[in-house]
Parts: structure tokens; C-alpha cells; sequence
């Protein structure tokens, strides 16, 4: 009896198991598939908005058909559609695999483009984004990468289909790490720490002269040098604020 009960449940869990297996065993729906198949099918899945099936295809169609100019272009738009997901990491270890494997390719531009791109983590045009998001919340490290990607963009291909939209960025950008520095500088002045928010208000005089934060450090520089009783240099900056700003 027991062993005719043990002999069955060894059957019952083959029988499961089994079961386990054909359920998690995936066909391969591109076996068989010619590279050129493979990459039309990738970018149909790309242009109606299926990154993810997008990204397996063009991945197969590398790993399977690694050489040519259309293994170039899949790893590209491996990067897009990371990018056209959210999936920053991915996008950005995408794109410097792609420069550091290619960096003489005709369109490695516009992998610098979608480097900065990544890290402006912008899903919108530029100047709606500019309304609709207060820059003192940005990643100040996203920022600074950002701006790096856009400039090396625009020193290195000057004439690329993408460098003036790269300028107005990077204008943007210089404006945000301004702010930033304005910000916390207000920060700083909130909790006592009046030096540090001297310095942090200096910092924006002497790296952005040329933005619109000039005039708030320079309120930041008069309210913590009279908190400080530094009464020549409240006098010092109120002198530079009033030639500047007071009409």
C-alpha cells in the first residue's frame, strides 16, 4: 500500500514538474528570422511605442548579427528606447558602450545628445519643461552631466543637426545651477550659517555673472553680512546690488 502510494506521488510530482517547464519554456518567436527581418520587425515594435519588445529584438538582432552598420543602429536605438522608457541607467550605459565602441561613427553626436538628454531627463520639449518644473528640485549631479554632455556636443560638432538645440540647454542649464547655488545659499542663511551662505551666494558672482541669480545672491550677500554686524561689506554689496538692480 505504501509503496503504491509513494509510486504514485512520484508520478503526480513528475507530472508537475513537467507541467512547470512547458509553461516557462517561451518559444523564440524570431528563430529563423534574417537579420534584415529582425531589424524591420525592432523598428516597427520602436515606432508604436513597444520599448520593451523593441529592446529584445534589437538586442537578438546584435547579439546574433554583430557586425555591419545596422548592428551600429540597433545598439543606438537600444539606447532610444531605454531612454523613450524612463530607463535612465540603461540609456546612459547604452550610449557609452555605443561612444566607446564607435567614437568616429557619423552619428556618435547624437548619442552625446541623448547623454544629455538622459540626464536633463527631459520626456517633453524644452521650454515646457522649463515652466513646469522648479529647477531647484533637479539632481544638481544630473544637472552638471547634463550640461557636460550638451557641451562637449556642441565643442565637438559645432555644425551637428543638434547643437543649437543643445545651446538653448545649455543657456537653461547655467541658469538651474544658479538657482541651485541661490537656493541653498537661502538654505544656509535660514539656519544661522551666514558665512556659508556669503560663500554659497559668492559662488554664483563668480561662476555665473550672467544670469538672472545674481541679483537674489546678491540679497542673500546684504541680509547675512548685516546678521553677521559686517557692516562694510553689507555696504560693499547693497552698492553693487543698487548700481545693478535699483532704477
Amino acid at each position: 500500500m505504501l509503496k503504491n502510494f509513494l509510486k504514485l506521488a512520484l508520478i503526480v510530482l513528475a507530472l508537475m514538474l513537467s507541467a512547470c517547464g512547458s509553461l516557462g519554456d517561451k518559444p523564440d518567436e524570431t528563430k529563423g528570422w534574417s537579420a534584415d527581418k529582425l531589424y524591420a520587425e525592432a523598428s516597427d515594435e520602436l515606432n508604436s511605442g513597444n520599448y520593451n519588445k523593441a529592446v529584445q529584438y534589437f538586442e537578438r538582432r546584435e547579439s546574433r548579427y554583430p557586425f555591419g552598420r545596422y548592428a551600429q543602429q540597433a545598439q543606438m536605438k537600444i539606447a532610444y528606447a531605454y531612454y523613450k522608457q524612463g530607463e535612465q541607467a540603461q540609456c546612459l550605459a547604452a550610449v557609452e558602450r555605443f561612444i566607446r565602441l564607435h567614437p568616429n561613427h557619423e552619428h556618435v553626436d547624437y548619442m552625446y545628445y541623448l547623454r544629455g538628454l538622459a540626464n536633463f531627463n527631459d520626456r517633453k520639449g524644452l521650454f515646457d519643461f522649463v515652466i513646469s518644473q522648479d529647477p531647484t528640485e533637479r539632481d544638481p549631479k544630473a544637472v552638471r552631466a547634463a550640461f557636460d554632455a550638451f557641451k562637449q556636443l556642441v565643442e565637438r560638432y559645432p555644425q551637428s543637426r543638434y547643437a543649437e538645440d543643445s545651446r538653448y540647454r545649455l543657456v537653461y542649464l547655467v541658469e538651474v545651477m544658479a538657482k541651485y547655488e541661490v537656493h541653498v545659499a537661502r538654505f544656509y542663511y535660514g539656519k544661522g550659517a551666514y558665512v556659508a551662505a556669503v560663500n554659497r551666494a559668492q559662488n554664483v558672482l563668480r561662476n555665473y555673472p550672467s544670469t538672472d541669480a545674481v541679483k537674489s545672491a546678491l540679497q542673500v550677500q546684504i541680509l547675512a553680512y548685516e546678521a553677521m554686524g559686517m557692516k562694510e561689506l553689507r555696504d560693499d554689496a547693497k552698492r553693487v546690488y543698487e548700481l545693478n538692480y535699483k532704477r
